[in-house]
Order: C-alpha cells, then structure tokens, then sequence
C-alpha cells in the first residue's frame, strides 16, 4: 500500500519501494553494519543477476492512516561491536531520513541482525 500525503493542489504518493530504498542506503551508512540480508525470492533472484539492490533487507509496511510506516531491517554486522549501540544508531538514522526525505512518520524500526561477520 503506496503512502499518501495529501495537500491543496493535490496528493504526493510514494511507493514501498522508495521508502525501503531510502532506508536501506540510510542503514548500510552506520559504523558496524556491513551488509543487508536478503529477506525475498526477488532479493536472491536480483543477486544472482548482479543488479544492486538497495532495498535488499527491507521490509515498509504504511499503516492504515497513509502517512506512518514501520520499517524491518534484516542486518549483518562487525565482530566485536556494540549490538545496542549498532541498533540504536541504525534506527536513529533511518527514522531521521525517512522523515525528512519523505515527510512520512515514521512509527517503528526493527532490526534483525541475522549474522555476525568476522
């Protein structure tokens, strides 16, 4: 479900795709995140094709109201670092991208770290 911001001379729509493309970019910038896991057949299959997929990992669900969405990372990160500060910066500045860049509310940002590079 596109999210819509409605004004006077008419309504912005964006898709899924861009608000996961804007937090996946805004993701792999954190210190301690090395790559994002694939959570999707289309992830594997744009792969193995080599296409670089920057919303690789990330999951928008926009709620009912149109203009608030929760956003599900699936992370790599560094040995040896602070998952919780990892986190906390990664939500941090995901929420902060999505909210300037789209004028969407952001509600929640999970992480899923599902491998711990060494």
């Amino acid at each position: 479900m596109p999210a819509n911001i409605l004004f006077d001379l008419g309504t912005i729509t964006m898709t899924d795709d861009l608000i996961a493309t804007i937090a996946g970019t805004a993701a792999v910038e954190n210190y301690g995140i090395v790559a994002m896991n694939r959570n999707s057949a289309t992830d594997a299959l744009l792969q193995l094709v080599g296409s670089e997929n920057l919303k690789k990992g990330v999951s928008v669900t926009v709620l009912s109201d149109g203009i608030t969405v929760d956003i599900d990372l699936h992370v790599t990160v560094m040995y040896g670092v602070s998952l919780n500060a990892v986190a906390q910066n990664a939500v941090s500045n995901v929420k902060y991208r999505v909210e300037e860049l789209t004028g969407l509310h952001v509600r929640n940002v999970n992480i899923f770290v599902e491998a711990i590079k060494v």
